[in-house]
């Protein structure tokens, strides 16, 4: 498989849609803070483990969804083209810069450990609300990942690689995670997307080499002929 660069990108742009939405679930689940006080200045402390790993795994999450967007785009490449080229990059570029604010969880649970609860989260809040972060890291990056998962599907459909459900689906679950506070209605929320993009990886799994190849642009214009003498 990995000296096939078309199984490959096949396996891993699978993968990747199941591993990635499911990373984010778990994170979720296990965020001290989901269960806990809303200020993570007070939850991460409770728990500095879980606090860390949660991290970790939002972190990669984000990263590995941003390669997932790119697998998805390789099925865009004969319909819904000009879609996925605007829609693709931007989020993309939504989840890497979304990645980048894991950063900010164990700066927030150092100062719950040295500071009161209310002076830490003043503090956070003046870090995070500088201009450098919000518009380096936060407007519009994390409206590009949240929002744009869900358009980027409805891309995939029009492609006709999936049903009507699935940007259904994942735009109920990132939507709807949006619409609450974050806590134990995000756990339902963040588990959806696992369903509708974990089905495009099973899909994409399932699919044949010459169906993955297909798609490139090459081969569509070597079928042309073929079709135009028929």
């Amino acid at each position: 498989m990995f000296k096939d660069s078309a199984d490959f990108r096949r396996v891993a742009s699978g993968v990747l849609l199941i591993v990635a939405p499911l990373l984010q679930a778990i994170a979720v689940v296990i965020d001290p803070g989901t269960w806990g006080d809303e200020r993570e200045a007070v939850s991460f402390g409770d728990n500095p483990v879980l606090a860390q790993v949660q991290s970790v795994l939002y972190h990669w999450a984000y990263l590995l969804m941003a390669l997932a967007a790119l697998g998805l785009l390789h099925v865009m490449r004969r319909r819904a083209t000009v879609f996925g080229h605007i829609a693709g990059p931007l989020v993309i570029l939504g989840y890497i810069n979304t990645s980048g604010l894991l950063m900010a969880d164990p700066v927030e649970w150092w100062l719950g450990k040295n500071y009161s609860p209310d002076r830490a989260t003043a503090i956070m809040d003046e870090m995070i609300n500088l201009p450098g972060v919000v518009f380096g890291f936060q407007m519009p990056w994390i409206f590009f990942a949240i929002f744009g998962m869900p358009v980027l599907a409805i891309g995939v459909w029009l492609a006709g690689f999936s049903h009507w459900w699935v940007p259904l689906v994942t735009a109920l679950g990132y939507a709807g995670s949006m619409a609450v506070a974050y806590g134990p209605a995000t756990v339902v929320f963040w588990g959806i997307p696992v369903i509708s993009l974990g089905y495009l990886g099973v899909k994409m799994l399932k699919m044949s080499r010459e169906e993955w190849i297909s798609h490139y642009p090459a081969a569509r214009t070597a079928q042309e002929p073929a079709k135009t003498t028929a």
